[in-house]
Parts: C-alpha cells; structure tokens; sequence
C-alpha cells in the first residue's frame, strides 16, 4: 500500500471519498481531532481494478494523481467546515475494506460516514466487523448533548464503557449506561434461576451495573453518569435510546474479521445518529 504523510503522530483517520454526503462524517472526525488534540488524517483508497498481474504504469499514475488532488480538495472543505489543527492526507492502495483497517490500526480511532440505512454487507458494516480500534459511523450528526452506551455487566464491555465516558467527558455531554437484562436466553445455566425472581434480578444486575460503571465515576467526578437498569431485552431498548443519543456506543466481542454481535449489527443498521462500535480487544 501506498502512504503520503505518514509519520507515526497520534491521529483521527477518516475515510474520505469526496462527495457531499461525506461532509456530515468529516465535521464528526474534525471535531473528534479537535478535542483530543490530535491530527486529521483524510485517507482514501484506490483500488486496482485488473488482476494484479496486469501492470500499466501511466494508468496507475493516473489513478494515483487523482487521488492527491481528491485529497487536496478533501484538506481545503476541512478547512472549510471548521478544521484549525493540522489536516493531513493519506493515499492508499487496496480494497476499501482492507485499506482502511490496516491503516487504522495506528490511530485513535476511525470515522466513516454512512447512509441512514445500512444494508447486508455494507461498507460501514464490514469495518466494523473487522476493526481492531474504535470506528464511528456518522449518519446524522445531530442529536442530544447525550452519550448513550450499552453495558451488560462483563468485563468485555469495559473499552466500550471507557470509550463512552472519555467522548462524554471531552464534549461535556451527559454520559447514560443501559443495562437492558432481560436476556435469559444469553446467561450461564447457572444464572436461569433469576429470570424466576425479578426482584432478584433487578438486585443482582443493579450491582453488576455499578460496579461497572465505578471505575469510570472515579476517574471522570466532574462527569455526569446516570444508570439505567431496564427489564427488558437490549435490543429493544437500546433502539428506544437511540434517539435520545447523540453518540450511542456498544461493544462488540468480534476479533479480527469474525462478524459483530446481532444487537451492535441491528443497531448499527438501524439508528440514525452516530454509533461508535469498540472491539472488545480495545486498549
């Protein structure tokens, strides 16, 4: 693959692809280089479309000039929207797909703009499947000053929760943790025995609740945290959230290309704000 700018500082990389649509996504991945005081990096891919063996070096040339000058053109409408820290372009050649899930693996974290509904196999989709650091996909980018995010009570959902609350603390939006726990069909057979007792339920995943979000308490005081246990099964009510998010993020158990969990690809799918998907492996 080839890279322009490349130089190892901590970044926000956004797949850029040129249209109007892609503003919406590109005033997120500013925002998100702003606050964390980091660069932008615009990278757009460039994809082959013979078989490797055919070689046609004034083609290639060609294919790669345009997307030099794409990516001038994406700096200056950055610039345009807003962007004041350093906005950097990189030229990569592959598949979408792969190109950008190996470039991302040196940043922060990924944004990607999305239509407002996602389709079997859609771009946004499939990275997300295969993302080994935070990716958000902006639809709309409007929404409450909220961060909703998805907590079921094991330690896999942690980066998620640590995620929500650095984005809540950074934006000073409220932070709201969902423990939707009517999920019987999902626990241990050892666990069955609660989905008999609610009000053992509702103790025992209320405590699991605050333990989790603990830790994130202690480290961010001056944030405001509100839990909410809901008897109910998560999918459900985490679209029910979604409206009242203006980022909502789940986690997801996936590793390397395995496909994401049925809850974080119906709602990725589905929901019209922005949604932040962070792989469980996720430092």
């Amino acid at each position: 693959m080839e890279g322009v700018e490349r130089d190892g500082r901590a970044h926000v990389l956004f797949g850029y692809d040129g249209t109007a649509e892609n503003d919406t996504a590109l005033r997120w991945a500013i925002e998100e280089a702003r606050l964390r005081g980091v660069d932008l990096v615009l990278c757009h891919c460039w994809h082959w479309p013979y078989p490797e063996e055919h070689r046609d070096p004034r083609a290639e040339a060609v294919m790669m000039r345009a997307g030099r000058n794409l990516l001038e053109r994406g700096r200056r409408r950055a610039r345009e929207l807003g962007a004041t820290g350093t906005v950097r372009g990189r030229l990569v050649r592959g598949p979408a797909r792969e190109a950008l899930l190996h470039e991302s693996r040196d940043a922060e974290l990924m944004v990607v703009g999305a239509p407002e509904r996602l389709e079997e196999g859609a771009a946004a989709l499939e990275l997300a499947a295969g993302a080994s650091r935070p990716l958000v996909v902006v639809k709309d980018g409007a929404g409450p000053r909220r961060v909703v995010a998805g907590a079921d009570g094991s330690t896999w959902c942690d980066p998620a929760l640590g995620f929500a609350a650095a984005e809540a603390a950074l934006r000073r939006w409220e932070l709201r943790v969902l423990y939707a726990c009517w999920e019987p069909a999902a626990v241990d057979a050892a666990e069955l025995a609660l989905f008999h007792d609610r009000e053992l339920l509702e103790k025992t995943r209320a405590a699991e609740l605050e333990a989790a979000v603990a830790p994130w308490r202690e480290r961010y005081p001056e944030l405001d945290i509100r839990v909410s246990l809901l008897l109910e099964r998560p999918l459900q009510a985490l679209f029910d959230a979604a409206d009242d998010a203006g980022l909502l993020v789940l986690g997801d158990r996936g590793a390397g290309i395995a496909p994401l969990g049925t809850t974080s690809t119906a709602i990725l799918r589905e929901a019209r704000r922005a949604v932040a998907i962070v792989p469980a492996r996720h430092d």
